[in-house]
Protein backbone atom coordinates (compact mmCIF):
# COMPACT_ATOMS: atom_id res chain seq x y z
CA UNK A 1 0.00 0.00 0.00
CA UNK A 2 2.58 2.44 1.03
CA UNK A 3 4.42 1.13 -2.09
CA UNK A 4 1.63 1.94 -4.57
CA UNK A 5 1.00 5.81 -2.46
CA UNK A 6 4.80 6.14 -3.07
CA UNK A 7 4.29 5.52 -7.01
CA UNK A 8 1.26 8.34 -7.31
CA UNK A 9 2.62 10.95 -5.27
CA UNK A 10 4.95 11.98 -7.83
CA UNK A 11 2.40 11.79 -10.40
CA UNK A 12 -0.13 14.56 -8.06
CA UNK A 13 3.22 16.38 -7.91
CA UNK A 14 3.64 16.39 -11.31
CA UNK A 15 0.16 17.71 -11.99
CA UNK A 16 0.18 19.83 -9.48
CA UNK A 17 3.28 21.95 -10.68
CA UNK A 18 2.08 22.08 -14.76
CA UNK A 19 -0.90 23.90 -13.43
CA UNK A 20 0.89 26.29 -11.49
CA UNK A 21 3.03 26.62 -14.70
CA UNK A 22 0.26 27.02 -16.40
CA UNK A 23 -1.03 29.79 -14.45
CA UNK A 24 2.22 31.61 -13.99
CA UNK A 25 2.41 31.50 -18.60
CA UNK A 26 -1.49 33.15 -18.49
CA UNK A 27 -0.21 35.79 -16.08
CA UNK A 28 2.81 36.50 -18.22
CA UNK A 29 0.49 36.67 -21.13
CA UNK A 30 -1.53 38.93 -18.99
CA UNK A 31 0.69 41.37 -17.91
CA UNK A 32 2.03 41.75 -21.57
CA UNK A 33 -0.79 43.36 -22.82
CA UNK A 34 -0.99 46.73 -23.79
CA UNK A 35 -4.74 46.86 -22.24
CA UNK A 36 -3.80 45.39 -18.49
CA UNK A 37 -1.07 48.26 -18.15
CA UNK A 38 -3.11 50.58 -19.77
CA UNK A 39 -6.24 49.63 -17.23
CA UNK A 40 -3.65 49.67 -14.27
CA UNK A 41 -2.32 52.99 -14.93
CA UNK A 42 -5.58 54.41 -15.20
CA UNK A 43 -6.99 53.03 -12.09
CA UNK A 44 -6.10 54.99 -9.50
CA UNK A 45 -7.98 58.05 -11.96
CA UNK A 46 -10.82 55.62 -12.14
CA UNK A 47 -11.54 55.44 -9.04
CA UNK A 48 -11.55 59.11 -8.28
CA UNK A 49 -13.74 59.71 -10.91
CA UNK A 50 -16.22 56.70 -9.16
CA UNK A 51 -15.52 58.15 -5.56
CA UNK A 52 -15.60 62.28 -6.32
CA UNK A 53 -17.61 62.56 -9.46
CA UNK A 54 -19.89 59.72 -10.62
CA UNK A 55 -21.58 58.61 -7.37
CA UNK A 56 -22.02 62.57 -6.68
CA UNK A 57 -23.45 62.32 -9.72
CA UNK A 58 -26.59 59.81 -8.99
CA UNK A 59 -26.40 60.67 -5.17
CA UNK A 60 -26.97 63.94 -5.74
CA UNK A 61 -29.88 63.15 -8.43
CA UNK A 62 -31.40 61.08 -5.79
CA UNK A 63 -31.60 64.03 -3.90
CA UNK A 64 -33.28 66.23 -5.89
CA UNK A 65 -36.09 64.68 -5.23
CA UNK A 66 -35.74 64.75 -0.79
CA UNK A 67 -35.67 67.26 1.59
CA UNK A 68 -32.41 66.89 4.03
CA UNK A 69 -30.67 69.26 5.88
CA UNK A 70 -28.04 66.84 6.72
CA UNK A 71 -29.00 66.54 10.10
CA UNK A 72 -32.72 64.91 9.95
CA UNK A 73 -33.15 61.94 7.78
CA UNK A 74 -34.05 62.21 3.96
CA UNK A 75 -37.57 63.07 2.88
CA UNK A 76 -39.24 61.83 -0.32
CA UNK A 77 -40.77 64.54 -1.85
CA UNK A 78 -40.81 63.99 -5.41
CA UNK A 79 -41.25 66.76 -7.86
CA UNK A 80 -42.07 69.32 -5.35
CA UNK A 81 -38.28 71.04 -5.80
CA UNK A 82 -38.52 71.46 -9.06
CA UNK A 83 -42.24 72.98 -8.66
CA UNK A 84 -41.30 74.93 -5.85
CA UNK A 85 -37.75 76.41 -7.81
CA UNK A 86 -40.06 78.50 -10.37
CA UNK A 87 -42.32 79.76 -7.75
CA UNK A 88 -39.22 81.43 -6.00
CA UNK A 89 -38.89 84.52 -7.12
CA UNK A 90 -34.97 84.75 -6.23
CA UNK A 91 -34.39 81.65 -8.30
CA UNK A 92 -36.58 83.27 -11.46
CA UNK A 93 -34.29 85.89 -11.03
CA UNK A 94 -30.91 83.92 -10.72
CA UNK A 95 -31.62 82.37 -13.77
CA UNK A 96 -32.13 84.80 -16.37
CA UNK A 97 -29.05 86.67 -14.21
CA UNK A 98 -27.12 83.47 -15.64
CA UNK A 99 -28.66 83.99 -19.04
CA UNK A 100 -27.96 87.17 -19.05
CA UNK A 101 -24.15 86.51 -17.99
CA UNK A 102 -23.45 84.13 -21.15
CA UNK A 103 -25.56 85.92 -23.66
CA UNK A 104 -23.14 88.75 -23.26
CA UNK A 105 -19.76 87.22 -21.91
CA UNK A 106 -19.23 84.50 -24.60
CA UNK A 107 -19.91 86.44 -27.33
CA UNK A 108 -17.79 89.27 -26.22
CA UNK A 109 -15.19 87.06 -25.40
CA UNK A 110 -15.12 84.80 -28.78
CA UNK A 111 -14.58 88.07 -30.74
CA UNK A 112 -12.04 89.65 -28.84
CA UNK A 113 -9.99 86.85 -28.41
CA UNK A 114 -10.40 85.51 -32.13
CA UNK A 115 -9.64 89.32 -33.09
CA UNK A 116 -6.00 89.23 -30.71
CA UNK A 117 -5.16 85.88 -32.28
CA UNK A 118 -5.55 87.20 -35.50
CA UNK A 119 -3.23 90.16 -34.68
CA UNK A 120 -0.70 88.06 -32.58
CA UNK A 121 -0.58 85.53 -35.79
CA UNK A 122 0.87 88.75 -37.89
CA UNK A 123 3.42 90.12 -35.75
CA UNK A 124 6.70 89.31 -34.04
CA UNK A 125 7.80 88.67 -30.37
CA UNK A 126 4.48 86.43 -30.63
CA UNK A 127 6.01 84.26 -27.82
CA UNK A 128 6.04 87.29 -25.30
CA UNK A 129 2.59 88.71 -25.96
CA UNK A 130 0.74 84.91 -25.83
CA UNK A 131 2.79 84.62 -22.54
CA UNK A 132 1.50 87.73 -21.48
CA UNK A 133 -2.38 87.50 -22.47
CA UNK A 134 -2.85 84.04 -20.56
CA UNK A 135 -0.74 84.80 -17.72
CA UNK A 136 -4.50 86.00 -16.24
CA UNK A 137 -5.75 82.58 -17.06
CA UNK A 138 -3.23 81.37 -14.28
CA UNK A 139 -3.60 83.85 -12.08
CA UNK A 140 -5.45 83.17 -9.14
CA UNK A 141 -9.21 84.34 -9.06
CA UNK A 142 -8.56 85.74 -5.57
CA UNK A 143 -5.59 88.32 -6.63
CA UNK A 144 -7.28 89.50 -10.11
CA UNK A 145 -10.80 90.13 -7.61
CA UNK A 146 -8.84 92.32 -5.68
CA UNK A 147 -7.28 94.12 -8.16
CA UNK A 148 -10.73 95.06 -10.48
CA UNK A 149 -12.07 96.30 -7.23
CA UNK A 150 -9.55 98.68 -6.85
CA UNK A 151 -9.96 99.74 -10.78
CA UNK A 152 -13.73 99.88 -10.26
CA UNK A 153 -13.92 101.77 -6.86
CA UNK A 154 -15.68 105.03 -7.87
CA UNK A 155 -13.27 107.45 -5.81
CA UNK A 156 -9.87 106.55 -6.54
CA UNK A 157 -10.29 103.92 -9.50
CA UNK A 158 -8.50 103.59 -12.92
CA UNK A 159 -11.86 103.16 -14.61
CA UNK A 160 -13.59 106.16 -13.92
CA UNK A 161 -10.45 108.05 -14.27
CA UNK A 162 -10.21 107.32 -17.78
CA UNK A 163 -14.07 107.76 -18.08
CA UNK A 164 -13.18 111.34 -16.46
CA UNK A 165 -10.70 112.40 -19.46
CA UNK A 166 -13.61 111.81 -21.91
CA UNK A 167 -15.66 114.07 -20.03
CA UNK A 168 -18.01 111.05 -18.35
CA UNK A 169 -18.91 110.75 -14.80
CA UNK A 170 -18.25 107.25 -14.38
CA UNK A 171 -20.62 105.09 -11.93
CA UNK A 172 -20.41 103.13 -8.54
CA UNK A 173 -19.57 100.18 -10.87
CA UNK A 174 -20.21 97.30 -8.18
CA UNK A 175 -22.49 98.59 -5.98
CA UNK A 176 -24.89 100.03 -8.75
CA UNK A 177 -27.69 97.46 -9.74
CA UNK A 178 -27.37 98.33 -13.12
CA UNK A 179 -23.59 98.45 -13.52
CA UNK A 180 -22.42 95.75 -11.32
CA UNK A 181 -23.37 92.86 -14.06
CA UNK A 182 -21.36 94.26 -16.93
CA UNK A 183 -18.39 94.93 -14.35
CA UNK A 184 -18.58 91.37 -13.33
CA UNK A 185 -18.72 90.23 -17.08
CA UNK A 186 -16.04 92.56 -18.21
CA UNK A 187 -13.52 90.86 -15.53
CA UNK A 188 -14.25 87.53 -16.46
CA UNK A 189 -14.01 88.16 -20.20
CA UNK A 190 -10.43 89.32 -19.44
CA UNK A 191 -9.36 86.70 -16.84
CA UNK A 192 -10.57 84.14 -19.78
CA UNK A 193 -8.97 85.89 -22.58
CA UNK A 194 -5.56 84.04 -22.84
CA UNK A 195 -7.09 80.51 -23.08
CA UNK A 196 -9.36 80.90 -26.14
CA UNK A 197 -6.70 83.37 -27.52
CA UNK A 198 -4.50 80.67 -27.46
CA UNK A 199 -6.86 77.90 -29.02
CA UNK A 200 -7.74 80.24 -32.09
CA UNK A 201 -3.99 81.07 -32.32
CA UNK A 202 -3.41 77.18 -33.13
CA UNK A 203 -6.57 76.59 -35.34
CA UNK A 204 -4.86 79.84 -37.04
CA UNK A 205 -1.46 78.05 -37.35
CA UNK A 206 -3.10 75.60 -39.25
CA UNK A 207 -4.47 77.37 -42.10
CA UNK A 208 -1.86 77.26 -44.83
CA UNK A 209 -0.82 80.77 -46.52
CA UNK A 210 -1.85 79.49 -49.38
CA UNK A 211 -5.55 80.77 -49.41
CA UNK A 212 -4.03 84.37 -48.36
CA UNK A 213 -1.48 84.18 -51.04
CA UNK A 214 -4.21 83.55 -53.80
CA UNK A 215 -6.89 86.04 -52.20
CA UNK A 216 -3.90 88.86 -52.50
CA UNK A 217 -3.54 87.96 -56.04
CA UNK A 218 -7.44 88.17 -56.51
CA UNK A 219 -6.66 92.50 -54.26
CA UNK A 220 -8.70 91.29 -51.47
CA UNK A 221 -8.43 93.62 -48.63
CA UNK A 222 -7.36 92.49 -44.65
CA UNK A 223 -11.26 92.11 -43.54
CA UNK A 224 -12.16 90.47 -46.87
CA UNK A 225 -9.61 88.15 -46.24
CA UNK A 226 -10.37 87.62 -42.54
CA UNK A 227 -14.00 87.50 -43.17
CA UNK A 228 -14.16 85.02 -45.99
CA UNK A 229 -11.22 82.57 -45.19
CA UNK A 230 -10.05 83.01 -41.47
CA UNK A 231 -13.53 82.72 -40.03
CA UNK A 232 -14.77 80.18 -42.03
CA UNK A 233 -11.53 77.56 -41.35
CA UNK A 234 -11.46 78.23 -38.26
CA UNK A 235 -15.09 76.97 -37.72
CA UNK A 236 -14.24 73.81 -36.01
CA UNK A 237 -11.86 75.73 -33.36
CA UNK A 238 -14.97 78.34 -32.88
CA UNK A 239 -17.47 75.77 -32.25
CA UNK A 240 -15.19 73.81 -29.40
CA UNK A 241 -14.27 77.47 -27.95
CA UNK A 242 -17.86 78.31 -28.46
CA UNK A 243 -19.02 75.17 -26.41
CA UNK A 244 -16.22 75.39 -23.70
CA UNK A 245 -17.23 78.89 -22.82
CA UNK A 246 -20.68 78.55 -22.26
CA UNK A 247 -19.74 75.69 -20.09
CA UNK A 248 -17.74 77.98 -17.86
CA UNK A 249 -20.14 80.87 -18.06
CA UNK A 250 -23.44 78.87 -16.76
CA UNK A 251 -20.93 77.63 -13.80
CA UNK A 252 -19.53 80.87 -12.86
CA UNK A 253 -19.13 81.14 -9.17
CA UNK A 254 -15.68 82.62 -7.96
CA UNK A 255 -15.68 85.87 -9.87
CA UNK A 256 -19.09 86.91 -8.30
CA UNK A 257 -18.48 85.49 -5.16
CA UNK A 258 -15.48 87.66 -4.84
CA UNK A 259 -16.22 90.82 -6.22
CA UNK A 260 -20.09 91.32 -5.43
CA UNK A 261 -21.36 88.57 -2.67
CA UNK A 262 -24.24 88.58 -5.51
CA UNK A 263 -25.08 91.69 -5.07
CA UNK A 264 -26.08 94.51 -5.12
CA UNK A 265 -30.16 93.05 -4.78
CA UNK A 266 -29.29 90.00 -5.62
CA UNK A 267 -28.13 91.66 -9.76
CA UNK A 268 -25.08 89.52 -9.98
CA UNK A 269 -26.23 86.48 -8.33
CA UNK A 270 -26.57 83.39 -10.61
CA UNK A 271 -27.54 79.77 -10.43
CA UNK A 272 -24.20 78.35 -8.42
CA UNK A 273 -23.93 81.09 -6.44
CA UNK A 274 -27.84 80.32 -5.23
CA UNK A 275 -27.01 76.97 -4.79
CA UNK A 276 -23.93 77.33 -2.92
CA UNK A 277 -26.09 79.22 -0.69
CA UNK A 278 -29.17 76.73 -0.41
CA UNK A 279 -27.14 74.09 0.27
CA UNK A 280 -24.00 75.30 2.26
CA UNK A 281 -25.51 78.19 4.17
CA UNK A 282 -29.07 76.97 4.63
CA UNK A 283 -28.33 73.55 4.09
CA UNK A 284 -31.28 72.76 2.01
CA UNK A 285 -29.79 69.68 0.01
CA UNK A 286 -32.24 68.55 -1.72
CA UNK A 287 -33.76 71.91 -3.22
CA UNK A 288 -29.79 72.39 -4.30
CA UNK A 289 -29.55 69.27 -5.98
CA UNK A 290 -32.68 70.25 -7.93
CA UNK A 291 -31.11 73.52 -8.92
CA UNK A 292 -27.93 71.66 -9.98
CA UNK A 293 -29.91 69.27 -11.91
CA UNK A 294 -31.76 72.29 -13.74
CA UNK A 295 -28.45 73.86 -14.48
CA UNK A 296 -27.55 70.40 -15.78
CA UNK A 297 -30.22 70.82 -18.49
CA UNK A 298 -29.29 74.15 -19.58
CA UNK A 299 -25.94 73.26 -20.55
CA UNK A 300 -27.05 69.46 -22.06
CA UNK A 301 -29.80 71.83 -23.94
CA UNK A 302 -27.50 74.37 -25.27
CA UNK A 303 -24.40 71.87 -25.88
CA UNK A 304 -27.00 69.78 -28.06
CA UNK A 305 -28.21 72.74 -30.02
CA UNK A 306 -24.82 73.76 -30.76
CA UNK A 307 -23.29 70.12 -31.98
CA UNK A 308 -26.81 70.27 -33.86
CA UNK A 309 -25.52 73.49 -35.97
CA UNK A 310 -22.45 72.53 -36.17
CA UNK A 311 -23.51 69.71 -38.13
CA UNK A 312 -25.98 71.83 -40.35
CA UNK A 313 -22.88 73.87 -41.38
CA UNK A 314 -20.76 70.81 -41.52
CA UNK A 315 -23.58 69.19 -44.73
CA UNK A 316 -23.68 72.85 -46.25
Amino acid sequence: MNAENSLMEPRVDARQLAHAGGQTSALKRLFHKDGTWAFLLLLPNLLGFLAFTLIPVFASFFLSFTSWDMLTPVVWVGLQNYIDLWKDETFVKVFWNTIYFSAVSVPLGIVISLCLAAALDRISLKKFYRAAYFLPVVSSMVAIAVVWQFIYNPEYGIMNYVLGLFGVDGPDWLTSTVWAMPAVILTSVWKNLGFNMLIFLAGLQGISDDYYEAADLDGAKWHQKFLLITVPLLSPTTFFVTVMSFIASFQVFDTIFLMTQGGPARSTSVIVHYLYEQGFKYFNMGYASAMAYILFFMMFVITMFQFWRQRKWGDS
